[in-house]
C-alpha cells in the first residue's frame, strides 16, 4: 500500500503559507489565560453579573477557536513531515519507505508507471 497523498484542506493541497500561524495561536492562548483568570475573579470582586457571564462566554468561545487553530497547525505539521525526506543520520528506513518498497515502488516513494493506475488489491493490511 502506498503512502497517502498530500493532506487536503477545503479541496486543495494544504499550504503552510495560508491560514493562522503559530503567532496567532500564541496570542489566542495569552488572551484565553487572561480571561480564565479574570472570570472567577470578576465574581469574587462582585462585578456586574452580565460582565461575568460575558467573560465566561468569551472563555468558551476562545476555547473553541484555539482548539480549531491547534488542529489546523497539527495538520500543517503532518503535511510538512510527509513532504520531508528521511533524516540524514537515520540508518534505517522510515515506515513510509518500507510501505513503498513493499508496494513495489523505489526508495524515493515513486511507483512504477504501470502499477500507478492499477487498483489496490483487497488482500493485505487495512489502514484506517
Amino acid at each position: 500500500m502506498t503512502s497517502p497523498g498530500p493532506i487536503q484542506y477545503k479541496g486543495e493541497e494544504l499550504q503552510a503559507e495560508r491560514g493562522p500561524g503559530l503567532g496567532c495561536f500564541r496570542f489566542q492562548l495569552v488572551v484565553l489565560a487572561i480571561f480564565v483568570v479574570l472570570t472567577p475573579l470578576s465574581v469574587v470582586w462582585k462585578w456586574p453579573d452580565w460582565l461575568s457571564a460575558a467573560l465566561l462566554f468569551a472563555v468558551i468561545l476562545l476555547l473553541l477557536v484555539a482548539g480549531q487553530t491547534i488542529i489546523f497547525l497539527l495538520r500543517l505539521v503532518a503535511a510538512d513531515r510527509r513532504a520531508r525526506r528521511r533524516p540524514l543520520r537515520s540508518g534505517t528506513k522510515t515506515v513510509g519507505e518500507l510501505e513503498d518498497e513493499a508496494a513495489g515502488g523505489d526508495a524515493e516513494g515513486r511507483m512504477p508507471a504501470d502499477d500507478a493506475a492499477a487498483p489496490p488489491d483487497d488482500e493485505g493490511p487495512v489502514r484506517q
